[in-house]
């Protein structure tokens, strides 16, 4: 936290100080340095961030899936992405974009990979299987948490998910040992104590 004493001497620097210190700032940090350049110098939206993102994300799993090598290749390039849709909202503070993009991550990983996952033993697929379900919850808490205008617009792919993860037997086995309801994504009716439910499922050891 930055103290009131500090605040104050930084504005009575002088200008050129000023610019000294925020170029020195952003060559360290370069999370802050890509947001700025987004927010003051970008001519691209979210929405455009958005749009570009989702098709680079959707031709890298087509990629991967096509050269599958095991579950665990497969968990760690989705788990890549993943942080990639981190380094998005970090940038972007897209928070819609955070749900969108994570549910059609999921739902192109499981399109293309059902068959795959359980081809392998539910040993070696239990890992990729637990960072699905535990992604879903995800999803399900942030939705409950943004503005509920935008909810109808998550309805058809978190039925789209639910029906994959409902023909796909270790997924749905994994969903019910850890506490995930399927039936939330069909029907898109997620409980208001949501949070809660997650809370005391985690401090019980599960969807880890």
């Amino acid at each position: 936290m930055v103290s009131k004493e500090l605040k104050k001497a930084i504005q009575e620097l002088p200008s050129a100080e000023k610019d000294k210190l925020i170029f020195r700032l952003l060559r360290r940090d370069l999370d802050l340095a890509k947001r700025l350049h987004f927010e003051l110098v970008d001519v691209e939206t979210v929405e455009d961030k958005r749009i570009a993102f989702e098709a680079s994300m959707l031709k890298k799993i087509a990629q991967y899936s096509g050269h599958f090598y095991s579950v665990g290749y497969l968990l760690q390039d989705t788990r890549f992405l993943s942080g990639d849709i981190t380094n998005h909202v970090k940038i972007t503070k897209d928070k819609f974009g955070e749900v969108s993009l994570t549910i059609k991550m999921l739902i192109q990983v499981l399109t293309l990979n059902n068959d795959k996952i359980q081809n392998q033993s539910y040993s070696k697929s239990y890992t990729l299987c637990i960072y699905v379900i535990a992604r879903a919850f995800k999803i399900l808490l942030l939705i409950k948490a943004i503005d509920e205008d935008y909810f109808i617009d998550f309805k058809e792919d978190l039925k789209s998910l639910g029906l994959l993860i409902g023909h796909n037997p270790m997924l749905m086995r994994t969903a019910i040992n850890n506490g995930l309801d399927v039936n939330w994504l069909l029907s898109g009716e997620i409980p208001e104590d949501i949070a809660a439910m997650h809370k005391d499922i985690r401090a019980n050891g599960f969807l880890k």
